[in-house]
């Protein structure tokens, strides 16, 4: 653990997983509630209504969407969140499933398991075995 300062408020702060001091976590933590709570409410609301009814500024709301912490419902056609590779609309994260499903290819993880194990390994790890190109 190490000291820092918050990038939001300036004050020092134990870091643990969060880049932010405790008082502007809980801030944080209660704009995503209010973001949350009104968007389960009204689901078709568009983003400048949404940051004006809940005073919480568009760009955290979008993070909150890249991040994850918010998905949007398909029929909400007023935030257009877009994949950062292909530009396809999207309603959480920061990529389409189809981009998602390409990096992974290409870093060569498949879904049920992207390390196989040979024989010839005894119990240690050597990441030059997994290699898929070796025989």
């Amino acid at each position: 653990m190490e000291l820092r300062n918050c990038p939001v408020c300036g004050k020092v702060f134990l870091y643990t997983t969060r880049n932010l001091c405790p008082e502007c976590t809980a801030k944080e933590e209660e704009d995503f509630k209010k973001v949350r709570d009104y968007l389960y409410e009204v689901p078709a609301a568009t983003m400048d209504e949404i940051s004006e009814k809940t005073g919480v500024p568009v760009k955290k709301i979008l993070d909150f969407l890249k991040e994850g912490r918010l998905i949007l419902k398909k029929n909400n056609i007023n935030i257009l969140l877009k994949c950062e590779r292909c530009g396809e609309p999207i309603l959480t994260g920061r990529y389409c499933d189809k981009c998602v499903e390409e990096m992974k290819k290409g870093f060569g993880i498949r879904g049920d398991n992207p390390l196989e194990k040979r024989s010839d390994m005894k119990g240690k790890i050597h990441i030059t075995r997994y290699r898929r190109d070796e025989n």
